[in-house]
């Protein structure tokens, strides 16, 4: 009897419980999330960066190429939209990463008013594709992770802090919070408080809203703290706007729009030539537009990546799972954003937002891409938060990033000037690769000179010598 009651207890006990498709593409339980965060944080990082739907197409506009020839805003939207939705919905797929994509800020700029101007659009976009290959090329044979995973992690550690801080200034300077001193070469300080040295307006009102309800109910550790700020800032300025004609919003003016739905152009989708750049602007010239290209969407894409996947707690001894497809996905985007006709596309640093609300997997990407799917039909929703709404996640979070200097050996000479460039640089020039390539060279130069240069290894001497180039690229022009 014992036996058969025992036959009957195995018969009987349950089996493995069978894993939902989300659960086995995302890895929610492993993660320690779930669906309701991962699609708040998703919706959080597209109400952080949808701005770039609008800015883009202001500054790929704004430059005319060697033709005279000036880009539709209608279609660089669609292209911005468009290649945003397809390549973070494939980050979340493939990478299963809370990481979005889109045109990247600074980089667009190099297209628009270096590029543009020496070759006609699509020779320009044609070289972006180029750039897309050669960092997917570096990505398939494992040269991009190595060279992630030969930064040390003190270095490592600066970079997040100092996109922190890059975050926040972001943040501080698109609300109107700080400005930049018009004559700045005959004044005390380059960048000031306000227009004037004070805060004035309702706009700056707004943004302090947001920024301390946001403050409040993250210390409480309320369910969409983020979210709920910014829709709370939103509602807010569309009054101010619409009820009592407050003006002087920048960007995005927050009113109700006439019509939520806009037809797409896809006139620039695959408005392409590959070499055609090569001759039009000459060999050199455009062989240094390239390199510049892959150093910039390198170095920004890695920096990036390893902060938000540190902030979201997905790094493992430094090491962040999946980089290889990461990485794939991230040059692909530089593919997408030459096809599409909007510049290059790279991980965005507003992915730090839905992070801070929650997301840990591809799950909330998902839910960010299909959104950015959305805008192209959309696009008047898209344009209704104004910068003074979002701006708070991105000064919250970004100070939740600097606390990672707890991590940082301030102690140790070898990293203590590195550590302090890159943090300093990244914020004060707006720009990753420079923080991180003065930080490199500084690091090699340090160990070799004190005798450990086996230490800095070839990887990173090989790299503090690249970036020795990009940073005399002038003077390399003039002697070649």
């Amino acid at each position: 009897m014992t036996q058969v009651r025992l036959d009957e207890a195995v018969t009987s006990a349950p089996g493995p419980q069978r894993k939902s498709i989300v659960e086995r593409l995302f890895e929610l339980r492993a993660r320690e999330t779930t669906v309701g965060r991962e699609v708040r944080g998703g919706l959080t990082t597209f109400v952080a960066m949808a701005y770039i739907v609008l800015l883009n197409p202001l500054i790929l506009g704004a430059s005319a190429d060697i033709t005279g020839a000036k880009l539709s805003a209608a279609q660089v939207t669609t292209a911005t939209a468009l290649a945003a939705a397809v390549m973070t919905v494939l980050m979340g797929l493939v990478g299963n990463a809370p990481l979005a994509l889109a045109a990247g800020l600074g980089i667009n700029g190099i297209v628009a008013f270096q590029m543009a101007p020496a070759m006609t659009w699509a020779q320009a976009f044609g070289l972006v594709v180029l750039e897309g290959v050669c960092i997917v090329l570096m990505a398939v044979s494992g040269v991009r992770e190595r060279i992630m995973n030969a930064i040390p992690g003190p270095l490592k550690t600066a970079i997040t802090v100092g996109i922190g801080l890059y975050i926040a200034l972001v943040g501080l300077v698109s609300a109107g919070f700080v400005t930049r001193t018009p004559d700045a070469a005959h004044s005390t300080v380059p960048v000031r408080l306000g227009i004037d040295g004070h805060l004035d307006g309702w706009p700056i009102a707004v943004f302090c809203f947001g920024l301390l309800l946001m403050t409040v109910l993250m210390s409480r550790k309320v369910p969409g703290a983020v979210l709920i700020s910014i829709a709370a800032a939103t509602v807010l300025a569309v009054v101010l706007h619409d009820g009592f004609g407050v003006g002087e919003w920048g960007l995005t003016t927050p009113t109700l729009p006439r019509s939520v739905v806009a037809a797409p152009d896809f006139g620039l989708l695959g408005h392409v030539d590959l070499f055609g750049g090569f001759a039009k602007a000459g060999a050199l010239t455009a062989t240094i537009f390239l390199f510049t290209l892959v150093l910039s969407g390198f170095f920004d894409a890695m920096g990036t990546i390893t902060s938000v996947s540190a902030e979201a707690g997905l790094s493992k001894n430094g090491r962040v799972p999946r980089m290889g497809r990461i990485l794939f996905v991230d040059g692909a985007g530089a593919i997408a954003g030459g096809m599409s006709g909007s510049s290059p596309n790279t991980v965005f640093l507003e992915s730090a937002a839905g992070v801070g609300e929650g997301a840990r997997t591809g799950l909330a990407s998902v839910v960010t891409g299909l959104l950015f799917g959305a805008t192209l039909l959309f696009t008047p929703i898209a344009g209704i938060v104004p910068a003074q709404a979002a701006a708070p996640a991105l000064v919250v979070i970004g100070g939740m990033m600097v606390a990672q200097c707890r991590n940082i050996p301030w102690h140790d000479p070898d990293y203590t000037i590195p550590v302090f460039l890159t943090v300093a640089l990244i914020p004060f020039t707006y720009s990753i690769t420079n923080g991180v390539g003065a930080g490199l060279i500084a690091f090699v130069l340090i160990k070799t000179f004190r005798g450990k240069w086996r230490e800095a290894g070839w990887i990173l001497t090989v790299l503090a010598l690249v970036f020795t180039v990009y940073f005399g690229i002038d003077v390399v022009k003039a002697i070649l």
